[in-house]
């Protein structure tokens, strides 16, 4: 039977064997509790009053359990002090059996989810974490704790607190333009799960196919078509997705301020041609403004949604203003949406965490957020400078795209120099991590040859040396130099 123990003042688990005596069993399991570690050296054992109540057996049988150890040397004991573990070596570890090979990665996991560290990461997809606005956090985090109430940290409403639905709602609408409402707001763990969710209700609706921006993220992708939805494909070319080409599907996830990867903004009659897509088929909109905080060259383009509410759901994440691992992203569905998202939501893991998203009203409340996004805009915008003039000095030839926004840059090579994966293979060999263009196709044989690059990826005091090791793996002389563009 399993005895462990609250009230002693030290906390042990050992597992007593019933089939033999009290007193032998005790002794088998602190001995193995000794050897394998789990009691290290100097470490105190319970008074054998406590242990004695605790287990349920006699004082003398703890009593003599511990003078027998003591003389094994397992124990020591001295007058008026706690008895202790003895300086003694655990046992060595075994041997670990045999495992089985790990199955290849998923064709869309690509370099982005490569495990392991380098030494300079220009992967796309999160922003300089060393940034992250600790002081700002941790005073939200103070006021949410001593006020928030009790039933703050009970299970609430599935869409998510209202404190931080309040607050994005006039955040979304002053910033973004958003048609929103916080009763049409659902707050969910990262956009993955948003996406995830939204595919599974459109699936159950009676949704087979939906169209995804080609190229685009293969995460996403892997996502839609776990919900049993068919991808269908997007082109994408400098005027962002081909919305005019938007047939018999029942949803379409596009890109519009700052296509994924391109970089292209979504063309003003691209954006008529798909609300209007929308209202004359009933179709779904997902828009998913991944970065629409980071505008560097021109103003800020309104959302999507705030032109057909009714049609487009409206998706933003923190994940690159603050950082990913926060799981705090939010979607502003159509009314029709809302029970059914909600529910998905519930079923699939009741609500995400209250704390985070108290902490993140807050911040939002006063204007904490407002503050580190336009000083984070400033530092990635003169990173984004700084990529652009070392390609223009190192590296001429290649072509750089979609920088008037966000947190990473398209970087196109000419067909006269070496290709994706000759790039990769070079790129390792100076421990740098970059993610190759191809992996954004669902079908890249014959596609422009390129790269993404993240430059908000390292930290700040990291950067100059990645932007380093990124011209010296670009510093070739090609035999021709001619680009074939994202949407070819």
């Amino acid at each position: 039977m399993a005895k462990d123990w609250t009230s002693s003042g030290v906390d042990l688990h050992l597992e007593l064997d019933p089939s033999g005596g009290r007193r032998d069993a005790l002794e088998r399991a602190l001995r193995d509790a000794i050897r394998t570690g789990r009691l290290g050296p100097g470490a105190a054992v319970p008074s054998t009053r406590a242990l004695a109540a605790q287990l349920g057996v006699s004082r003398g049988t703890v009593t003599a359990a511990y003078d027998q150890l003591a003389a094994e040397g397992y124990l020591t004991a001295r007058q008026g002090a706690a008895t202790r573990v003895a300086e003694i070596r655990p046992a060595e570890p075994q041997a670990p059996r045999p495992r089985p090979a790990l199955a290849a990665a998923p064709a869309w996991a690509g370099s982005w989810a490569t495990a392991g560290t380098v030494a300079h990461d220009l992967r796309p997809g999160r922003p300089d974490l060393g940034t992250f606005p600790a002081s700002a956090w941790l005073r939200s985090t103070r006021r949410v704790l001593n006020t928030a109430p009790p039933e703050a940290h009970a299970l609430s409403d599935p869409r998510g607190r209202p404190e931080l639905r309040a607050a994005l709602a006039g955040y979304l609408r002053r910033v973004r333009g958003v048609d929103a409402d916080p009763e049409r707001i659902v707050i969910t763990s990262g956009y993955a799960q948003a996406l995830g969710l939204l595919a599974r209700v459109l699936a159950d609706a009676g949704t087979s196919a939906i169209a995804m921006e080609e190229p685009g993220h293969p995460y996403h992708r892997a996502i839609v078509e776990c919900a049993g939805l068919r991808v269908a494909p997007l082109p994408v070319d400098d005027g962002g997705a081909r919305t005019d080409l938007l047939g018999d599907v029942g949803a379409a996830v596009l890109t519009p301020a700052h296509q994924y990867p391109a970089g292209a903004t979504l063309a003003p009659d691209r954006r008529r041609a798909a609300t209007a897509w929308a209202r004359g088929t009933g179709g779904i909109i997902v828009e998913d403004d991944y970065d629409g905080e980071f505008r560097y060259d021109r103003q800020p383009v309104g959302s999507l949604q705030g032109t057909a509410p009714g049609h487009v759901v409206y998706a933003g994440t923190a994940s690159k203003t603050l950082a990913p691992a926060l799981r705090l992203a939010w979607t502003v569905l159509p009314a029709g949406l809302v029970e059914p998202v909600t529910e998905a939501k519930r079923l699939a893991d009741a609500h995400t965490p209250s704390l985070g998203q108290l902490v993140l009203a807050d911040m939002i409340d006063r204007h904490a957020y407002d503050r580190h996004v336009r000083a984070a805009r400033l530092r990635y915008r003169r990173r984004r400078d700084a990529l652009v003039a070392a390609l223009r000095r190192r590296a001429p030839h290649v072509r750089v795209l979609g920088v008037a926004a966000g947190l990473h840059a398209l970087v196109l090579l000419p067909d006269g120099g070496p290709g994706e994966e000759e790039i990769m293979a070079r790129a390792a060999a100076r421990d740098l991590a970059l993610q190759p263009l191809g992996e954004f196709w669902q079908r890249p044989d014959g596609r422009p040859r390129g790269l993404v690059v993240g430059y908000s990826t390292p930290l700040q005091a990291g950067y100059p040396a990645a932007l380093d090791a990124l011209c010296s793996v670009l510093a070739y002389k090609p035999r021709s130099v001619r680009f074939v563009g994202p949407g070819h």
